[in-house]
């Protein structure tokens, strides 16, 4: 529910300020004057809010759209929603819905009012449903839509998390090493003359992390402060998805990932009765990458002009050959909605079988790699060692 600060007299004529819920701000005004108080000035706030998790989300949108289908009054359905336990979050969100839809707004407007719960893809939804009379419907779709884009990213996350986890792994044992094992033979080397480059790198970098621990730590920190700087820069971040998009293997699944997320959005708004060009502006501001944003705003201006869908699409780099033909029979077939969700279906299976793929040649690659740092380090230390003994 939105929250407003007020400045207000008392009946005694004092001033004060204060803070005040209301599904609007007349209902605020309203209770004010309730009070005994009468309002000078008063100001929406925005409170800060935690994120709703996505299956929490639609879940709820499936007991929405089954109370509704159920004959429940769509009031009497928000207010049960609003007694939920499991996700206070959400349910204080429905709530302050079910407040504003009392008091006369509409349930997408009353939504929108719940600023960072409900995306702008939902509200449009929900504001078709209720147009058309298909509200149970919507609802039913997307928590659908949330759904498989929930295990589309479950799968990802859990096809790189074995990968991530050797990878941490590695690097702690090449740390350790470096602070617990190299600087034992530190005095050793010391008396030699004259070094292997390899040994005197490695002697070198042990000592970064042993006798300078604050620079070590400085560079690490400044190279993840500038990481964060990077990403957030629009034009290094076009950049790099560009440059990763150019990457063998990997860029091929990064597009797919991209093109499934926008084939399933755009598909299921379609389905649902909204405009091609407000589809598609929504489909572009929840892309998640730049390219293929870029690719959905020129989309976006050639459909406005009568030119066809699929072409500013091609140019872009995104979609493969058979994904534009799919999309061009789709428009002249006039069936494009359903083509797209199956589009979405036919790459999720696909990013599956990558991801599997990938997984199978990361193992090994990242194995190998971790031996070879280990096995440098081995040589650096033994050789010098061996020089000795064949000068002994």
């Amino acid at each position: 529910m939105p929250t407003f600060a007020y400045i207000a007299r008392d009946p005694a004529g004092r001033r004060v300020k204060g803070r005040v819920d209301g599904a609007s701000e007349s209902a605020a005004l309203a209770d004010l004057s309730a009070r005994g108080l009468s309002p000078i000035r008063i100001d929406a706030t925005r409170a800060s809010r935690r994120r709703v998790g996505v299956r929490a989300l639609a879940s709820s949108y499936r007991q929405l759209s089954e109370l509704l289908r159920s004959g429940v009054p769509l009031l009497r359905a928000l207010r049960l929603l609003g007694r939920g336990k499991s996700n206070p979050t959400l349910a204080a969100a429905w709530s302050g819905v079910a407040d504003a839809l009392a008091a006369g707004d509409r349930l997408a407007d009353a939504m929108e009012r719940q600023q960072g719960i409900f995306a702008p893809v939902h509200i449009a939804m929900v504001r078709a449903g209720e147009r058309g009379a298909f509200l149970e419907a919507v609802l039913a779709r997307l928590a659908t839509l949330l759904e498989q884009q929930a295990d589309l990213r479950a799968r990802v996350i859990g096809n790189l998390l074995y990968p991530v986890v050797l990878l941490l792994v590695g690097l702690g044992v090449v740390v350790a090493a470096l602070v617990f094992f190299v600087p034992k033979f530190e005095d050793f080397f010391s008396k030699m003359p004259d070094l292997p480059l390899a040994t005197e790198l490695l002697l070198a970098t042990s000592r970064v992390f042993t006798a300078h621990p604050v620079v070590a730590s400085a560079l690490v920190l400044g190279a993840v402060l500038g990481l964060i700087v990077a990403a957030r820069s629009a034009a290094v971040r076009s950049l790099a998805a560009r440059r990763i998009l150019r990457a063998p293997f990997l860029g091929p699944l990064i597009a797919s990932i991209a093109v499934a997320r926008f084939a399933r959005m755009l598909g299921t708004l379609l389905e649902n009765g909204i405009p091609m060009l407000q589809a598609l502006e929504i489909a572009r501001s929840s892309a998640g990458n730049p390219v293929l944003s870029d690719a959905l705003a020129r989309s976006a201006d050639a459909v406005k002009h009568g030119e066809p869908l699929s072409k500013p699409l091609e140019e872009s780099g995104l979609f493969a050959e058979d994904v534009v033909e799919m999309i061009s029979v789709g428009e002249s077939a006039n069936n494009l909605p359903s083509v797209l969700v199956r589009l979405a279906d036919t790459l999720e299976a696909r990013i599956d079988r990558a991801l599997s793929t990938l997984l199978r040649l990361m193992e090994p690659a990242m194995l190998l790699v971790i031996a070879a740092v280990v096995m440098f380090i081995f040589l650096a230390l033994v050789v010098p060692m061996m020089q000795l003994s064949s000068q002994l």
